[in-house]
């Protein structure tokens, strides 16, 4: 059986991104979330990879 990124539908925050990422991982949510976070203030560029991942990410099942 092949995983598929998808937006989560169970746990989502804003737009599922994060949650989705963390199924695909098998992760926690709150652990990529934060990452995210973190990844955003020493980067700056996470706000524009999440609004183009919640354009390109499929609903989930």
């Amino acid at each position: 059986m092949q995983r598929r990124l998808h937006r989560s539908l169970t746990d989502r925050k804003l737009a599922g991104v994060c949650g989705g990422i963390a199924e695909y991982l098998g992760w926690d949510p709150t652990l990529v979330r934060v990452l995210w976070i973190v990844l955003t203030f020493l980067g700056g560029s996470g706000i524009l990879a999440y609004l183009i991942l919640w354009l390109v990410m499929p609903d989930g099942p």
